[in-house]
Parts: structure tokens; sequence; C-alpha cells
């Protein structure tokens, strides 16, 4: 795994972009076709609005996958992660292969059927963040780090909820469904590469415990450092616990700005 540690979420987000972008570009190329997982919330609106951004990516042999979704919450709703994407992605890219969840499906029947969708691909690269509890998707802890089903219906824990609200989503923390449907920790590992983008002071805790913790169902996000080709991007405050050994013992490079690292290019 691979840490690297940026000013601010400006810097951070166009570096995991760019990462983004090219292995896009590649997989195109190569194969025909990308298969990509996207996450969502507001750590992740500056990654996806450079990426939509980048120049010469294909977009109409990307086929998107949804990571998680509220049970019981319609796309109009504000905080629907169906909605999110299809206005932050989707509709800025044109992708017309997009596997979204439908959260006022039968939960059962929605599991099935993304089950049925996904099982037998291969995922070249998951986009995915840290809950301010560690969790990954909505895999709150403890996770079920065993299990290979795809998708699951998962319990969402009071932390994970009070998130939401403090990011706006929703008014008040009764708002907030109890239930949603997530791609599980084996299935989010089978991803070809790895893209997890975490800003702000808020997500510092998460991030220490994930990088050195131990490897932990009750930190989820901690099972990211199993996984040979995945790449966190941080910023100086979501960095901002972590100990100088552990940056160095994930290959981190250097606190950097990008101005500074194109300039070493030159």
């Amino acid at each position: 795994m691979i840490v690297r540690v940026f000013e601010n979420t400006s810097e951070l987000s166009a570096a995991g972009a760019a990462q983004a972008a090219t292995t896009i570009r590649c997989v195109i190329r190569e194969r025909g076709v990308a298969r990509v997982v996207a996450a969502t919330g507001t750590s992740q609106i500056e990654f996806l609005g450079a990426l939509t951004n980048s120049p010469d990516i294909a977009w109409t042999k990307v086929e998107l996958f949804q990571l998680d979704e509220y049970i019981g919450l319609s796309v109009s709703h504000p905080a629907s992660f169906s909605r999110y994407l299809q206005e932050r992605l989707v509709a800025k890219t044109g992708i017309t292969r997009y596997h979204a969840l439908d959260g006022m499906e039968n939960p059962k029947v929605l599991v099935r059927n993304a089950n049925a969708e996904i099982a037998s691909i291969r995922v070249d690269v998951a986009f995915v963040g840290i809950g301010e509890n560690g969790h990954l998707a909505f895999n709150d802890p403890p996770a079920d780090f065993d299990t290979e089903d795809p998708y699951l219906i998962v319990m969402l824990d009071e932390t994970c909820r009070s998130q939401q609200v403090s990011e706006g989503w929703f008014a008040e923390l009764s708002a907030v469904p109890q239930q949603a449907i997530s791609m599980s920790v084996r299935q989010i590992l089978k991803a070809q590469q790895l893209i997890c983008v975490v800003p702000e002071l808020r997500k510092a805790a998460a991030v220490r415990a994930a990088l050195e913790g131990p490897v932990s169902p009750r930190v989820p996000a901690s099972i990211l450092r199993t996984h040979p080709q995945a790449t966190m991007y941080l910023d100086k405050e979501s960095a901002s616990g972590l100990q100088p050994t552990t940056l160095a013992a994930f290959r981190t490079e250097a606190v950097e700005t990008l101005s500074a690292s194109r300039a070493r290019q030159h």
C-alpha cells in the first residue's frame, strides 16, 4: 500500500484523479472497457470533479458500479447515493452503463440482482473513502471480513448515521435510515486497484487507526493494507495523527504540493 500526503484537499483530489484517469485510459486501451466502482459523500466531491474534468477518457467505454445505498431512500432525496453519482459522474461524462442501486426496491431482490451483475466480472479500479468510524463503504465496525457475497444488507451504527447529519445530508439523526445495501469488504478487495481518498481533520483518528492499529473488523478500513495495489490519498489534516515511521512504512511520498511535484519533473 502507498500513502501519499498533500497540502490540502484540492491537491489530494487532483492527484488521486490523475491516477484514476491514467488507470481508466490504460484499461480501456488494453481491454476495451474499464469497470469502475465509485464511492460518494462529501470527501469524494472534489476528487470526482477533477476526474470528470480529465481529458481523453472514453467514458462510453466505462462501466460503473455503485458502492452502497440507503434502504428506503428514494433517488429524489438529496442524500441518495444513486442521485449523487448520477449528478456528479454519470451526467458529466456520458457514462451509459451504470449499475445503480435503487433504495426503494425490495432489499433482498436488490442484493440478489446486484450480486448477479458483478459476481463474474473483473473490477479494474474502486474509488473508496473512510468513514469517521473507520468504515469501508457501509461496512461499519465490526465488519464482516469473511463473506464472499458481493453485496450485503447492513445495519448502520450511530456514529456512521451521525456523520451523515454533520455533513448536511440529513436534518436530524432520526431521518437517517438504519439499514443500507453495501458492497462487501471481500468484493472491494477484488478490485485490481484501489484509490482511497480521505481528506479533512475529522478523519484523522480513523486514518491513524486504519494504518497504525491491527488489521481488524473493528477498524474496517484497516483491511486496505492487505491489498497489493492500494493507494491512500491524504491531506495534512487527515494525516496529522500519523507517526513519521508509519508514513515511511507505507512507502509514502513526502508532503508535497502539485506545483512542487511538477517543478521536479521539468
